[in-house]
């Protein structure tokens, strides 16, 4: 019996690992109500929350909000930005097609392991027609279709668009048109538009408003926080369950395939020991968003539209407004906000020590493109007097005496790709970080 209790608990747990979790809050579908939490009962400082608030403004923020357990215990928005103004969340909205996918598999509409062509038709490509019927709904969730990525429209969802560069699951690679697809998979299976059906599934089940309009979905930010918290109950709304398989959820927030340990269904993944970024075929070592917590699943889209989703510390982020930084991803997927971010969000806690974790300052360094083929360009707000770029062996590969500048250049030409430590001397101290070569 004991034998049969462990095999029970080992094949079912790992399927309720986003399962609400009891004293979860859910706003009102209706009206601005939403209970909050003030800052100072988590332990958070009131100047670290100000310090915070000054690197989101720095960088572009338009709206930002931390939820604990669903209640709001910060919420800022900046400039002409308010509650109810409207932004779209670029590539973080593929999330939310991954979360309708699974909805309509589940309403038997839809098989995510069978050839996109059941629902497209044959000929929605121009492959040839066995390595077509490869291809399945499931690799449009996993970017695993095996199409050419690299081609001059990435939204092109014509046939002429849609060529042969791989069999279906070798390869991974960031490529739009082909989830772009699963929205006329849904709408084919279906029989709705797809604002209809994700009005129907999601929008009236959990107060949230807000429209598709050529592929991207657009809302206020609180709309997103409610999609992040829906995502954080494990599918279910206040007692109403979106989506009840959890197995379909489970794989949609680890690993979907072995090529980028990093990627889900739609759904990037931290603390995994390795990931790809998209225009990049290189395996990268380490985790995605290092300063995060290791469980943290994230919506990323281009000009840093975020949720970041952590189960261990109930909370849910989200983060709407322009670019922070430039790479790396293409643009697409842009991380170093990020994990600058999470530098100031582990620094809340007025309990932690300062001596040996200081408060975040404008003297960070910046680098950009990150990954680069030539070269990366490096900037600081306090005077660089030296730079060293070293290989992880210790050999010293570029050493540049900067006199005082705010930004160098680093050439990377003739460095085999791979990981290299920075090591940057200001006139505040020493400042490191990792770039990456490809």
């Amino acid at each position: 019996m004991n034998r049969r209790l462990r095999l029970f608990a080992l094949f079912f747990l790992p399927f309720t690992a986003l399962q609400a979790q009891p004293g979860l809050y859910f706003p009102p579908k209706t009206g601005i109500a939403w209970e909050t939490l003030a800052p100072d009962s988590l332990g958070f400082c009131p100047q670290r929350i100000d310090s915070l608030y000054a690197y989101l403004d720095d960088r572009g923020t338009k709206g930002f909000l931390l939820l604990q357990d669903g209640r709001i215990v910060l919420e800022k928005y900046f400039d002409t930005f308010t509650r109810d103004s409207i932004w779209y969340w670029a590539s973080a909205g593929k999330t939310l097609t991954a979360f309708l996918v699974g909805q309509a598999q589940e309403k038997g509409l839809l098989d995510i392991g069978e050839p996109t062509s059941t629902y497209l038709g044959q000929g929605w490509t121009t492959c040839p027609p066995d390595k077509e019927t490869l291809i399945t709904v499931r690799h449009q969730l996993s970017m695993t279709s095996g199409l050419q990525d690299n081609v001059p429209n990435d939204n092109c969802k014509a046939d002429s668009c849609l060529r042969y560069l791989a069999d279906a699951g070798t390869r991974w690679a960031y490529h739009n048109a082909p989830y772009l697809l699963l929205q006329d998979v849904i709408e084919a299976a279906s029989g709705q538009s797809y604002n209809q059906f994700t009005t129907a599934q999601v929008k009236s089940r959990t107060g949230m408003i807000g429209f598709w309009f050529d592929g991207v979905y657009y809302s206020r930010p609180r709309d997103m926080a409610r999609f992040g918290l829906l995502m954080q109950a494990g599918g279910v709304w206040d007692g109403d369950t979106l989506l009840a398989d959890q197995k379909y959820l489970f794989d949609a927030t680890h690993p979907s395939q072995q090529i980028n340990n990093s990627y889900g269904y739609l759904w990037w993944l931290n603390g995994q020991p390795s990931f790809m970024l998209p225009d990049v075929q290189f395996v990268f070592p380490g985790k995605i968003v290092p300063n995060a917590p290791d469980d943290m699943i994230a919506a990323l889209g281009k000009n840093d539209q975020k949720i970041h989703i952590v189960p261990s510390r109930g909370w849910v982020i989200v983060r709407m407004g322009e670019a922070g930084y430039t790479g790396p991803g293409g643009g697409n997927v842009p991380v170093i906000f990020d994990n600058v971010m999470w530098d100031y969000l582990n620094r809340l806690d007025c309990n932690i020590v300062n001596a040996h974790q200081p408060e975040p300052s404008p003297s960070r360094i910046q680098a950009w493109p990150n990954p680069t083929r030539d070269a990366w360009v490096i900037e600081s707000e306090y005077p660089i007097e030296t730079a060293g770029l070293f290989a992880f062996d210790g050999r010293l590969c570029r050493s540049i005496t900067a006199a005082g500048t705010y930004q160098l250049q680093i050439d990377a030409a003739g460095l085999p790709p791979g990981v290299y430590a920075l090591i940057v001397q200001t006139k505040t101290g020493v400042e490191k970080m990792r770039l990456l070569k490809w």
